[in-house]
C-alpha cells in the first residue's frame, strides 16, 4: 500500500457513533452551554472582543501546559501551522465576530435557533467535500426534525423576531456556515497525524495571535476599568472549561466520527441546559421541553443511521 492510499484510509471515520463518542458529545454540549452563562457575566464589565481574546489566550496557555506535561509532539512543519491558522480563522475568529455583532440587535433565542442550523450546513458542506460523509435523505430529515425540536425547546415565540434585523440574522447564519466549513477543514489533521490535543492547542494559539491585535485596536483594554473577581472567575472558567477542555473533546469526536456528527452538539446544548436547569436549579420542566427533547433524540437517531439500518435488516 502506498503512502497516499494509506493516508486516505487513515482519514476514514465511523459515522455511527458509539458510547464513547456520544459521551464526549454530551459533555461538550454542557461545556459550550455553560459558555453562555460565563459570557453573560463577563460582558457586563468587558467588551466582547476582549472577552474572546482573553478566552482563547488563556485557553492556549492551559493547552500548552498540557502539551508540555504529557510531552506531545509539536509539529514544526509550516504546512501544519498554516492549517492551524486556517482552523482558528474558521472556527473562532469568523464565527465569534459574526455572533457578537449579530447579537447586538437580535434576541438570544433567535441567535440560538440560527446557530442550530449548523448541522444542516455541515451535512451539505461535508456531503459536497468529503467522500465518506455523503448527503443522505435520512441525514437531511434528521437535521430538520432536530431543528424543529430545538425551536420547540427554546420557544416558538422567538420566531416572531425573524424577518427583523436581516443583516444580523445573516451574520449568525454566516457563523453557522463557518462552523460547518471548520469541521470539514479540521478533518485534515487526522491525515497529517497530528494529535487532537495538539490540534486544539494550535488552533487557539493561532486564534490568539489573530484576535489580540484586533481587540487591542478596537477595545483599547488599557483604558478599561479593572474587572471584578467575579468577572475574572467567569473568564477563567470560559477559557479552561468552555474552550481548552471543550476543544480537546471537539477534535477527539471530529477525528473519530466526522464533521456532521461533531456539529450535532448544537442540538444537544439547549437539551442539556434545560435538563441541568431542572436538576440543579430546580427549574420547571414543561411538556413542551419533553416533546422538544423527543424530536431532537429522533433527529439524532436518524442522522446516526445505526438503528434505522438494524430495523431495515430485520424487515428483510
Amino acid at each position: 500500500m502506498n503512502d497516499r492510499a494509506k493516508n486516505k484510509g487513515d482519514a476514514q471515520i465511523t459515522q455511527s457513533m458509539g458510547f464513547a463518542e456520544w459521551s464526549m458529545l454530551v459533555t461538550l454540549s454542557i461545556l459550550w452551554g455553560g459558555a453562555f452563562f460565563f459570557q453573560g457575566v463577563a460582558v457586563q464589565e468587558l467588551p466582547p472582543l476582549s472577552i474572546v481574546a482573553l478566552r482563547v489566550g488563556l485557553a492556549a496557555l492551559v493547552l500548552w501546559l498540557v502539551v508540555w506535561m504529557f510531552k506531545y509532539h509539536i509539529p514544526l512543519d509550516l504546512k501544519v501551522w498554516w492549517a492551524f491558522f486556517g482552523m482558528g480563522f474558521l472556527n473562532n475568529v469568523i464565527p465569534f465576530a459574526l455572533i457578537v455583532w449579530g447579537q447586538q440587535t437580535i434576541a438570544s433565542g433567535v441567535a440560538s435557533i440560527l446557530n442550530a442550523t449548523t448541522p444542516l450546513f455541515a451535512v451539505i458542506v461535508a456531503g459536497m467535500l468529503l467522500p465518506d460523509e455523503r448527503i443522505s435523505s435520512l441525514k437531511i430529515i434528521g437535521v430538520i426534525v432536530g431543528l424543529i425540536g430545538t425551536v420547540m425547546m427554546i420557544g416558538t415565540d422567538v420566531l416572531q423576531g425573524f424577518g427583523l434585523n436581516v443583516w444580523a440574522q445573516l451574520a449568525c447564519l454566516g457563523a453557522a456556515l463557518a462552523y460547518a466549513f471548520a469541521a470539514v477543514y479540521g478533518r485534515r489533521f487526522k491525515t497529517m497525524g497530528v494529535h487532537p490535543i495538539v490540534v486544539a492547542t494550535g488552533q487557539v494559539t493561532a486564534s490568539t495571535l489573530i484576535l489580540i491585535p484586533v481587540a487591542s485596536f478596537v477595545d483599547q483594554p488599557w483604558a478599561l476599568m479593572n474587572p471584578s473577581a467575579q468577572t475574572w472567575a467567569s473568564i477563567v472558567a470560559l477559557a479552561v472549561l468552555s474552550t481548552a477542555l471543550a476543544y480537546i473533546l471537539y477534535f477527539q469526536v471530529l477525528s473519530r466520527a466526522g464533521a456532521t456528527n461533531i456539529l450535532l452538539v448544537t442540538f444537544l446544548i439547549p437539551m442539556t441546559s434545560i435538563v441541568l436547569g431542572g436538576l440543579i436549579l430546580k427549574e420547571q420542566l414543561d411538556w413542551v421541553h419533553v416533546k422538544g427533547m423527543a424530536l431532537i433524540a429522533m433527529g439524532l437517531i436518524l442522522i446516526d443511521g445505526r438503528l434505522m439500518r438494524v430495523l431495515k435488516n430485520n424487515l428483510r
